[in-house]
């Protein structure tokens, strides 16, 4: 994987993925909630639906987080926007893992979004390197 040396350039290509993150997890979401929102036969709903907004609540934090991490002075609030962000990617791996078992199609697009997180959680290492 290619890691920029430059700072701002670093920046730009990790908020990058952040926001390739938001857009992928959305389109699962959107997909996936076609086939969890009908009620059960029981006429309950299907537990699987609230992971899948999940996804996106949390993918969105993570750019935002990134931001105010970013344009944070104070030692103190950097490291706690950088806790909050390994927070939020901890959250959206365990979701998509729930996720996988759910009765969908749209879940073996779950693939692609677990591939891209990893690539974002080794980009995180070395931008929390540089932060802290």
């Amino acid at each position: 994987m290619y890691i920029p040396s430059c700072h701002s350039d670093f920046y730009n290509a990790f908020y990058d993925k952040a926001q390739e993150i938001r857009v992928l997890s959305k389109a699962i979401s959107d997909y996936l909630s076609k086939d969890l929102s009908p009620l059960t036969t029981a006429g309950q709903e299907n537990p699987y639906i609230y992971f899948s907004g999940d996804i996106v609540q949390q993918s969105a934090s993570l750019s935002e987080q990134i931001a105010k991490a970013e344009q944070s002075t104070q030692t103190d609030r950097r490291q706690h926007h950088v806790l909050t962000l390994n927070w939020l990617t901890y959250r959206l791996i365990e979701n998509c893992k729930r996720l996988e078992h759910c009765n969908s199609n749209g879940k073996d697009f779950l693939l692609p979004l677990k591939i891209e997180l990893k690539k974002f959680k080794s980009l995180q290492k070395h931008w929390c390197l540089l932060m802290l």
